[in-house]
């Protein structure tokens, strides 16, 4: 139960974390200006606290094709992630007797494909830089080359949320060793210890 809730509390703190990024107006910024994936925000020169801020409605009002192929990437992996979590969450709250076989499945795949879609989306969208949007934003930038704007905190804490969700799938699978001719399972998941007989070839 303890280790159940332990990566139930991961899932969801990684979800929130991506979701303040995906909202966040601080993947580049200028002197005056700044913007994410979803919004943008400008304030007057040397006065960052009276800051005037917009979003993106809709996928039609975002200014460049790569940057709207990085905003569905990224919202998808969002999505994977909160699934992921709402999943570990019930695992976690519901009774053993509920949910008897809670961890097996496919539920790193998930998450990996969380991951995988994520880092993808990061990639992407720095080609956005080479946009109209962000040239008059950023000066001379170009495809992953930011110009006068430097990197924010949005987009840094984007890369770290995703390195961290691309890592939670590797220590989540079930250790194996051999012991006296039976596979034993070591399942963080479960905590149980499985014996399997080997079967002869």
């Amino acid at each position: 139960m303890m280790v159940g809730s332990v990566w139930a509390a991961l899932e969801l703190s990684l979800t929130c974390i991506s979701a303040l990024s995906l909202i966040s107006p601080a993947w580049f910024q200028a002197p005056t200006f700044s913007f994410g994936v979803l919004t943008y925000c400008s304030w007057p020169q040397g006065d960052s606290w009276n800051q005037s801020c917009g979003n993106f409605g809709s996928l039609g009002d975002i200014p460049d094709f790569a940057w709207k192929v990085s905003a569905v990437l990224l919202l998808g992996g969002w999505l994977l992630l909160a699934f992921n979590a709402i999943i570990f969450l019930s695992w976690a709250l519901a009774p053993k007797e509920l949910c008897p076989r809670r961890g097996s499945g496919k539920m790193p795949g998930v998450q990996a494909a969380a991951a995988t879609t994520t880092i993808v989306g990061l990639l992407v969208f720095p080609i956005s830089l080479a946009s109209p949007f962000a040239k008059e934003a950023c000066g001379a930038s170009s495809v992953y080359r930011s110009g006068q704007c430097q990197l924010g905190w949005g987009y840094v804490t984007a890369i770290l949320n995703a390195v961290l969700a691309s890592l939670l799938p590797v220590i989540g699978w079930p250790r194996m060793t051999k012991v006296q001719g039976r596979t034993v399972l070591f399942s963080s998941d479960t905590e149980k210890i499985i014996l399997v007989p080997e079967m002869s070839k």
